[in-house]
């Protein structure tokens, strides 16, 4: 248990002084509302970030490099960040709904998706439900169904309280943005639950997935890679290229990071996205 705080405190501690967007805002959705910051200009792509964490937490180091030459838009999603904790029970489709909801409110007909973890798996469900908005999708660090992490982290999860993050910069990060802070409990005890529950999205569903994807994993990152594998062969990898030709999809496994050291590792993700959005 002590290490999934500390992991996640390692990550919010990251995070280097908030950025300034070119504009932000907050779009209604269903009865709620999510906020946004939106940096650079060029072709849109959609940031998701991970469990507990917010834009600045999940992104400073990420953003700055990406929206040299793209148009960057950055969610914070329900009772994270800047964005109240709702009244609805947290879902991947809801989540998903809210990121259409968001884009829409922008005014912008299709991006590409990228997100994080606990966002990496909301951006499989929002491709699932939004092909159309879907142009390509980059997954770190996360999968698609709960069998896709080893099984320690479900037993790391076990027994933590409301207030296993009270004294970490979780917590810190929630006070400097959230727009009630009384709900810290409220929230982190939500997410708790949440983070505990079995899903699968539905191994048909990712093989129906139309947009290329890239998946960026850390070799030791918590992610079984029995059922990465399963699921890039789901998405057309995992074959001969050679002889049959390289899929659209690519997979892209980093040595010596595990969760949280990869989604730090700014310049090597930075590096692998523009070479699959650029690709034809």
């Amino acid at each position: 248990m002590l290490l999934v705080i500390f992991m996640l405190a390692k990550l919010n501690s990251h995070a280097q002084q908030p950025l300034t967007p070119a504009s932000s805002g907050y779009a209604p959705v269903n009865g709620s509302k999510v906020y946004y910051e939106v940096y650079g200009a060029g072709d849109p792509i959609v940031l998701l970030h991970g469990a507990y964490m917010t834009i600045n937490s999940n992104w400073s180091e990420l953003i700055p490099i990406l929206s040299k030459t793209r148009k960057v838009i950055a969610l914070e999603m329900d009772g994270h960040g800047h964005t109240p904790l709702s009244q609805r029970p947290f879902s991947y489709q809801t989540l998903a709904g809210d990121v259409a909801t968001v884009l829409g409110h922008l005014k912008i007909d299709s991006a590409d998706i990228l997100g994080f973890s606990y966002g990496g798996t909301i951006a499989y469900q929002f491709a699932i439900q939004q092909p159309a908005m879907t142009k390509k999708l980059i997954i770190i660090s996360s999968t698609h169904k709960s069998e896709g992490w080893l099984g320690i982290m479900y037993a790391m999860l076990t027994g933590l309280k409301s207030d296993a993050f009270d004294n970490t910069p979780i917590r810190s990060e929630y006070i400097r943005s959230a727009p009630d802070t009384s709900n810290w409990h409220k929230f982190i005890g939500a997410m708790l639950k949440f983070s505990a529950e079995k899903f699968d999205l539905g191994d048909d569903r990712i093989k129906n997935i139309k947009a290329p994807v890239l998946l960026i994993m850390g070799d030791n990152d918590g992610v079984d890679k029995k059922v990465l594998a399963e699921t890039y062969s789901l998405l057309g990898g995992n074959v001969f290229g050679d002889i049959v030709g390289l899929p659209r999809s690519q997979l892209a496994i980093l040595p010596a990071k595990g969760h949280g050291t990869l989604i730090m590792d700014a310049q090597a993700i930075v590096t692998l996205v523009n070479t699959f959005l650029t690709a034809k």
